[in-house]
């Protein structure tokens, strides 16, 4: 395995077994594995065990691994993630959890089952050429869904930023990316100052927000799966990567799907289709909604550029990605300062 990131371990098909052995006991037997690619953060392997089930084990970065704030524990809360939506949304399709463990040696993983389909981002990068159309309309209904569980708290859960207000938890994830970017010596395109008072002229908006709805808030086409139906149509069948879960505003998962574009430009989209179809309450896409959506790729964009050391990228040996992080950060701050 290539490890692409020092979030991620060199490990084998042989402690893979050890692994699914302490999960589900010394009787288990492994008669085929792989990685898994197209993460940074966590190490991720496919297993095919002696009873033909399909397995996915997911191995966290090992024990006093330098990560940003948010980052912290992010194994255990995929695990309470997957067991919340099939508890509250058992129509949306997350991998069951099959285990959640510890090891001395290992540290901390977790195993789920192998949803079938392959991911959005994985049929492009093979140039499937396919309507992906009805699974974007489906990943709307299914982000409807999940925004009907209400939280007690905005922001994430555990030791990480939260808020008894949307405001309040909005404005200490902010805060907590930019702590990370002075430790981590992140040059960053624009002032912290800067950032600091455009969202703080736009909090209002922010309250505007009062219930904690359910997020998954990482539904870029890498954690999309899907699969054709029997007439042919590519159909959403798999959401994974919710470790990064947290309480808020539900536009904001209406920014990670349309990644590096917005999604108010263009209403007739299928995702957006879906969602209204589903949603409980109407979506208006209007002024303060807008201004919503540019905070939210602000501090979307701002945390893919505080993230590239802890995956091993700077902008010197990754200039492109840091380049283009930033003209989208300068074109977000431009619009929310009415340039």
């Amino acid at each position: 395995m290539t490890v692409v990131s020092p979030t991620q371990r060199r490990i084998t098909s042989d402690d893979v077994a050890y692994l699914l052995r302490a999960s589900f006991g010394s009787h288990t037997r492994v008669r085929d594995t792989g990685p898994l690619t197209g993460g940074g953060y966590a190490t991720v392997w496919w297993a095919l065990l002696d009873d033909d089930s399909r397995v996915v084990l997911k191995l966290a970065p090992p024990a006093g691994t330098p990560l940003l704030r948010y980052e912290r524990g992010l194994c255990a809360a995929e695990a309470r993630y997957f067991r919340l939506v099939a508890d509250h949304a058992p129509q949306v399709p997350v991998p069951p959890v099959l285990h959640h463990g510890t090891d001395p040696a290992y540290g901390e993983w977790l195993v789920t089952a192998l949803l079938p389909g392959r991911s959005l981002h994985e049929l492009a990068e093979a140039g499937v050429v396919v309507d992906d159309g009805p699974a974007r309309y489906d990943l709307g209904v299914a982000l409807a869904a999940l925004h009907r569980v209400t939280g007690d708290r905005f922001g994430y859960d555990g030791d990480r930023a939260d808020g008894s207000t949307w405001r309040a938890a909005f404005t200490a994830m902010l805060d907590a990316l930019l702590a990370d970017a002075t430790e981590w010596n992140v040059r960053l395109p624009v002032p912290r100052e800067r950032l600091h008072a455009l969202v703080g002229s736009h909090a209002d908006v922010l309250d505007e927000v009062r219930r904690p709805a359910l997020l998954h808030f990482d539904c870029w086409d890498g954690n999309v799966l899907a699969a054709p139906d029997a007439d042919g149509r590519l159909r959403l069948c798999g959401l994974v990567d919710g470790e990064r879960f947290l309480y808020g505003d539900p536009l904001l998962d209406l920014v990670s799907p349309v990644l590096f574009r917005r999604v108010e430009d263009d209403p007739e989209q299928p995702l957006l289709r879906g969602y209204r179809a589903a949603a409980v309450e109407p979506v208006v896409l209007d002024a303060s909604a807008r201004w919503r959506l540019g905070l939210y790729r602000l501090h979307l964009y701002l945390l893919m550029t505080v993230e590239m050391p802890s995956r091993g990228m700077t902008a010197q040996s990754h200039p492109q990605r840091h380049a283009r992080l930033a003209a989208l950060l300068e074109s977000e701050l431009a619009a929310l300062a009415g340039d």
